[in-house]
């Protein structure tokens, strides 16, 4: 389909979408930071921090922890870098990147500017927006490396490239849809990373089944209004890219956001739950990221709001959920 196709970044996420690219490809270029990572990787067939489960044909990587090397021998990024390495990562590209396909698989907003990664692309490497596109959905890393069925939405203001880019990721175990919302499609990756959180929170603090719906049907209500406020495009909020993604991201045992959030319910700082765990919770970085751009805004997210509260003003948990449970309905 292109000549080549990179992965940046060398997470879960980004090792599931390197094995699902690899059976619609013959080779893919992998950029990852450190080269003890790729060595041990080429040595096992096998990142050696993620997704064990998933067995790769190195000889079909081209790696590199180069990321200039990568972007000059590559046509399209699929960019799957944790949000608070993003930017001081992005920024040591040096190569032209105005005729490069760049689509973001980061659940998360450009730290201390408060953009969505594609926003943030247009602007600092002039990529046209019909070469911009990001990935959304109800889509754990884990279950890919088990090949369990998965839904992915491709979005893209174009929708003819959204619909192209959609075959790279289409397999026996993954199904795609397109959708021209971006900005949408983005903003609702970025925040149900924080209703995750509070899911968890919730969970831990022993509030039941009838409260954690209450809680996420306010949640996509929340996505929704703001959504609209940064941009009024049609949009069925119910569908797989959004719902389905809250859903996932606020039940699902591998979601970090959860386990997160389970963890300072139980008492746990911010920061000592940070320690511990072995993986990014985005919902952390999206929270300030959120709040920050609705003081803009000025778009009713009461749970946003709370966990504003607990996260950044170190406020206690349970009289601020508490509080939270008289603002929802």
């Amino acid at each position: 389909m292109y000549r080549k196709i990179a992965i940046l970044g060398s997470g879960s996420w980004a090792t599931a979408l390197a094995k699902i690219v690899m059976q619609n490809q013959p080779d893919i270029n992998w950029f990852i930071r450190r080269q003890e990572v790729i060595d041990e990787f080429i040595a096992t067939g096998k990142n050696p921090s993620y997704l064990g489960a998933a067995s790769f044909d190195v000889s079909r990587i081209h790696f590199s922890s180069d990321i200039n090397q990568t972007v000059a021998q590559s046509d399209v990024l699929i960019v799957a870098i944790p949000s608070p390495y993003l930017k001081q990562t992005l920024n040591k590209i040096r190569r032209d990147m105005t005729h490069k396909v760049v689509i973001s698989a980061v659940k998360g907003m450009i730290p201390d500017e408060n953009m969505i990664v594609t926003d943030y692309i247009r602007q600092r490497f002039a990529v046209p927006v019909d070469q911009l596109g990001v990935i959304a959905g109800p889509c754990h890393a884990e279950e890919i490396a088990l090949e369990r069925l998965s839904y992915l939405t491709i979005g893209c203001e174009n929708r003819q490239n959204a619909e192209m880019w959609a075959k790279l990721f289409q397999t026996p175990y993954v199904h795609t849809a397109t959708s021209n919302d971006v900005s949408g499609l983005e903003y609702s990756s970025v925040m149900k990373n924080i209703y995750a959180i509070a899911a968890g929170m919730c969970q831990a603090l022993h509030y039941g089944d009838n409260f954690q719906a209450v809680l996420l049907s306010n949640s996509i209500q929340e996505i929704q209004r703001f959504a609209t406020a940064m941009s009024n495009v049609p949009r069925d909020i119910t569908a797989s890219g959004y719902l389905g993604d809250v859903l996932v991201t606020g039940y699902s045992q591998f979601s970090r956001n959860r386990q997160f959030g389970q963890m300072l319910g139980m008492g746990y700082s911010v920061k000592a739950a940070q320690m511990e765990m072995e993986m990014v919770a985005e919902g952390y970085y999206a929270t300030n990221a959120i709040h920050q751009a609705n003081e803009r805004m000025r778009v009713a997210l009461p749970i946003v709001d709370a966990m504003y509260e607990i996260l950044y003003n170190r406020q206690k948990a349970k009289p601020i959920i508490k509080s939270l449970t008289t603002k929802l309905q």
